[in-house]
């Protein structure tokens, strides 16, 4: 594979999500609707952490990191497949294509390394409570949030780095609704056997591994909860829970697109539209919803806006 970069395609052209009109308008009408509904909620719980003081709590403050990421996450793809859904010819720059395929990562990277601080969180809080407060101290917690920001950096850069070095020379028909690297890397007219490799291990395995890990570490905390007969035990199992179903949410469709990320299958638009659009909008309200004071606190903070 050839370092040097000869790229002259200055665009691409997405093929979208089907071909269909009536399924296009169904997509359309249905992303608009949960947007209005579901994206304000994202926001609102953003707005009710950061104003509550009774939710100063570690734990919270991760939920309103979620909800910002999720929120920002669902910026990259979701908007633009609106317009091009109203559009005859779907096309994306080249730099247009690249900046979407880093921001798709950098917030994608950062918010997998923000569950696995999650499971920490949760950890300390169930396994060790007495040394609780010490190690999940505001400093903590923010040189954590620090360090998901440049984890997520460094595998979306690595990813962008590669692909730069790629020529593309044409065709350039992606055959996605947006960009994102096992399709981009077809197009290139060069051997992209060792980009293949160097991606699969940064997406793929690196996703999987997370999730086991995620799975194994929240398997020997809902065993601790199992096993205790302390007051908290119901809470603990709802939130332990919760997180478990945004793990399945944000790592189960990733492993399915990055693992065998060059072999097409017919269903990985599908699972790449609910992978970037609906699921990162979901996230924080599946979580909300489990959670009593998140709940309590929406209420008397909607209460109190209706009221002024």
């Amino acid at each position: 594979m050839k370092i040097e970069n000869s790229t002259v395609v200055t665009e691409f052209i997405l093929l979208g999500l089907t071909q269909s009109q009536n399924i296009q308008l169904l997509v359309f009408v249905l992303i608009l609707i949960f947007y209005l509904i579901i994206l304000p909620g994202n926001f609102l719980i953003i707005f009710t952490i950061r104003s509550d003081p009774g939710l100063t709590a570690p734990l919270y403050f991760f939920l309103g990191n979620l909800a910002f990421l999720d929120a920002s996450y669902s910026f990259i793809v979701a908007p633009r497949m609106l317009v091009d859904f109203l559009s005859e010819k779907k096309v994306i720059s080249y730099r247009g294509c690249i900046t979407q395929l880093f921001f798709l990562h950098f917030l994608g990277g950062g918010e997998g390394l923000l569950l696995v601080v999650m499971a920490f969180d949760r950890y300390i809080a169930i396994c060790r409570p007495l040394h609780y407060s010490t190690v999940m101290n505001p400093r903590t917690c923010y040189a954590l949030l620090l360090a998901l920001w440049l984890g997520g950096f460094v595998h979306s850069i690595i990813q962008v780095a590669f692909i730069l070095c790629l020529p593309f020379c044409g065709p350039n028909r992606l055959d996605n609704f947006f960009c994102d690297v096992p399709q981009v890397i077809k197009l290139a007219c060069t051997d992209t056997f060792l980009v293949e490799l160097v991606m699969v291990f940064n997406s793929g395995l690196l996703t999987l591994l997370c999730f086991l890990g995620l799975l194994a570490s929240y398997a020997v905390i809902l065993c601790r909860v199992r096993g205790s007969a302390s007051e908290g035990k119901s809470k603990a199992l709802s939130t332990c829970t919760t997180h478990v179903i945004i793990i399945f949410l944000m790592f189960g469709p990733a492993i399915f697109i990055y693992t065998c990320p060059f072999r097409a299958l017919s269903a990985n638009k599908v699972v790449s539209f609910f992978h970037t659009v609906i699921f990162p909008l979901m996230n924080p309200v599946i979580y909300t919803l489990r959670n009593q004071e998140v709940r309590a606190s929406m209420r008397r903070v909607l209460s109190r806006h209706v009221i002024c």
